[in-house]
C-alpha cells in the first residue's frame, strides 16, 4: 500500500486541527482561504486514508491509576512478533513499541501500586513463550507530556 500524499493545503488543515479540534470547518476554511466544502473533503479523505482521527485524549495522570509503568522486555528474536500481539492483547497494556538496542520491547501501562504492576508482570508477561527478562521502571514525574506526540509534519527538503 503507497503512502497518501499530502499538498500544502493538507497539512495547514492537520496543523489547523492539532492545534484545538473543536474548531469548526468554517473557521479554519476562512482561516486558509478556501471553501468549507474543501475543508470537509479534505477531513474525509484524511480520516479515510488513516492519516488522521479525531478522538478525545486524556491526561492519564487524571485517570484514577496515576502511575506510568514502562516494561522494558527482553526477547528472544524470533519470539518478538507473537509477543507483540500478546503483549497488545492484554487489558492492563495500554502500549507495546518494538524497539531496536538493549531491549526487544516496551510495554506501558497505568496501575495504583508497584504490587500491581509486579503481579502482571510475574503472572502474564514472564510466563510468555520467548520473554528473556523483563526490568520495570516507574513513573516518578512528567515534567512533559505532549498527547500530540505523533504529528504529521511536513518533509524535510534539501
Amino acid at each position: 500500500m503507497s503512502k497518501p500524499s499530502l499538498d500544502d493545503l493538507d497539512f495547514r488543515i492537520i496543523d489547523a486541527f492539532s492545534r484545538d479540534a473543536r474548531v469548526s470547518n468554517r473557521q479554519i476554511a476562512a482561516e486558509l482561504g478556501v471553501t468549507e466544502g474543501t475543508i470537509r473533503t479534505r477531513l474525509r479523505r484524511l480520516q479515510n486514508d488513516g492519516m488522521i482521527q479525531f478522538t478525545v485524549v486524556t491526561d492519564f495522570r487524571m485517570a484514577g491509576s496515576p502511575n506510568l509503568v514502562m516494561m522494558w522486555i527482553q526477547a528472544e528474536p524470533s519470539k518478538v512478533p507473537q509477543l507483540s500481539k500478546q503483549l497488545s492483547e492484554m487489558p492492563e497494556i495500554g502500549s507495546v513499541v518494538l524497539l531496536l538496542g538493549r531491549c526487544s520491547l516496551m510495554a506501558t501501562g497505568l496501575f495504583t501500586t508497584v504490587e500491581a504492576a509486579d503481579s502482571i508482570v510475574r503472572r502474564k508477561i514472564r510466563p510468555l513463550d520467548g520473554v528473556i527478562d523483563v526490568e520495570l521502571s516507574w513513573s516518578i514525574g512528567t515534567p512533559k507530556y505532549d498527547a500530540r506526540l505523533a504529528r504529521i509534519t511536513r518533509p524535510n527538503v534539501n
